[in-house]
């Protein structure tokens, strides 16, 4: 859907083959999200996110991002490590494979790898809400090359943290989550 569209529930609920109260359910979520904006009486509209609240977020994500991970250092076990390692493995398969929903989803779960071990409910339910709301894909392009470009780029700076994690430098991850991993460097693609 693109910014601005109006939602057609009828159409949307026989799409789903579900009744409409469920449909209108999720509609609602969705604009208790920032997806979508509500109008009485004449429905919902996909809601068109500006690039500079797009980047206030990301800027945000960042900052929450690297404080999980600073505490979730300690609490990680070899299994985690080797759980990231994989996810990194099959983000780069995604990668090779041009296979974007894949990369959003082990990419998605690398990061909950050590987001859920801060033990800190609240930071996770801010993550997850930020994550839901705006950060679900953080570049599209219709340029492949350089999607993919940026998206090898990221998924170096996730070995790095990785080796972070590995060597306990709790000022190195803190430094590269949220100064550079979150920072938008392809303003285009967002």
């Amino acid at each position: 859907m693109l910014p601005n569209q109006k939602i057609n529930e009828i159409a949307l609920s026989e799409k789903l083959e579900v009744s409409r109260t469920p449909v209108r359910e999720a509609l609602i979520q969705l604009a208790s999200e920032n997806l979508l904006e509500f109008f009485p009486r004449r429905g919902f509209i996909v809601k068109e996110i500006d690039t500079k609240k797009k980047l206030d977020v990301f800027s945000v994500v960042g900052v929450l991002d690297a404080f999980a991970a600073t505490l979730a250092l300690e609490n990680l076990t070899e299994d985690d490590i080797e759980l990231m390692e994989e996810l990194v493995r099959k983000i780069d398969l995604s990668i090779s494979q041009k296979n974007y929903t894949d990369y959003q989803k082990y990419q998605n779960q690398f990061h909950k790898v050590y987001i859920d071990k801060c033990y800190n409910s609240t930071l996770i339910e801010l993550l997850d809400s930020l994550q839901n709301s705006f950060v679900r894909q953080i570049y599209l392009s219709k340029d492949e090359e350089k999607l993919f470009t940026a998206l090898e780029q990221m998924n170096e700076q996730h070995k790095q943290i990785i080796d972070y994690f590995n060597t306990k430098d709790k000022e190195s991850l803190e430094h590269l989550i949220k100064n550079e991993h979150w920072k938008i460097t392809h303003i285009d693609m967002i």
